[in-house]
């Protein structure tokens, strides 16, 4: 099987790893960290790009290393080749390996904030695509570029999520290569008052998604279908482009949504 797989660069060490161990052929694109702080219109704009660039270039399957990220896939649409991506709202799912993990860690742990070593080492081009959309987190840039009372309160709005979080918990999938990343993200908790933990990470999701395990936590896209957010456990379903944009939304199952597809 040949896939094209489209992720996140916050996920690149992770999907590079499930890359090496993919039975397929597999070739990358990587989009910016941070595309889903653009908004999910232009998050969307930027995959349906790539999607539609594969046309015609013989891939059986476009797998998508991204989550739901709030409403970013919503809307994007398999052409003539189908999608495949988790059943996730974000990439912390991912990270830890299963919905009931997040699931569980999060009811347990309210006011937490989330780093991996993509989080960490990326932050400086995530600082710097806030920046190019008016979401500085500097003071001054801000006054500088919409005045004295608007910039300070922006301000105030980006950093008020300090008060919503307590806790800042590293997942560690087991692919760093040294404590640095941790280190990084244990002096962040400290800078900011919050308590620091670390979380033993998987990378058992993104294997998956590359090795064409695509069971309950998968969702596959067939040609003339999009994504859908469904708003329950399932978190995302396929449903025909005429009908979504007829108004009217119809689930697909899985087993409905599953390609012919034999390996090359």
């Amino acid at each position: 099987m040949r896939i094209l797989l489209i992720g996140c660069a916050v996920l690149l060490r992770e999907l590079s790893n499930a890359i090496v161990h993919s039975p397929h052929l597999v070739d990358a694109q990587s989009l910016p960290a941070g595309l889903h702080d653009t908004g999910a219109k232009t998050m969307r704009h930027r995959i349906q790009e790539s999607i539609d660039g594969a046309e015609g270039k013989r891939y059986d399957t476009i797998a998508l290393g991204y989550a739901l990220c709030g409403t970013g896939l919503v809307g994007v649409r398999a052409r003539t080749i189908p999608l495949v991506l988790p059943r996730a709202h974000d990439c912390i799912t991912l990270l830890m390996g299963s919905r009931d993990k997040y699931t569980e860690y999060f009811n347990a742990n309210p006011g937490v904030y989330f780093r991996s070593t993509g989080w960490v080492e990326r932050d400086d081009e995530l600082v710097e695509q806030a920046a190019g959309i008016g979401l500085s987190a500097d003071l001054e840039a801000l006054i500088e570029k919409y005045g004295e009372d608007a910039g300070r309160y922006l301000y105030d709005e980006m950093m008020s999520y300090r008060r919503s979080y307590s806790k800042l918990t590293f997942i560690n999938t087991g692919l760093e290569t040294n404590d640095s990343f941790k280190q990084r993200a244990r002096a962040e908790a400290t800078e900011k008052g919050w308590q620091f933990e670390e979380f033993a990470g998987s990378i058992s999701l993104f294997r998956a998604l590359l090795s064409g395990d695509w069971g309950g936590d998968f969702l596959i896209v067939p040609p003339g279908h999009q994504i859908f957010a469904t708003n329950d456990e399932q978190i995302v379903a396929a449903v025909a482009a005429n009908e979504a944009s007829g108004g009217v939304l119809q689930s697909v199952s899985v087993n409905e949504t599953t390609p012919d597809i034999s390996d090359e």
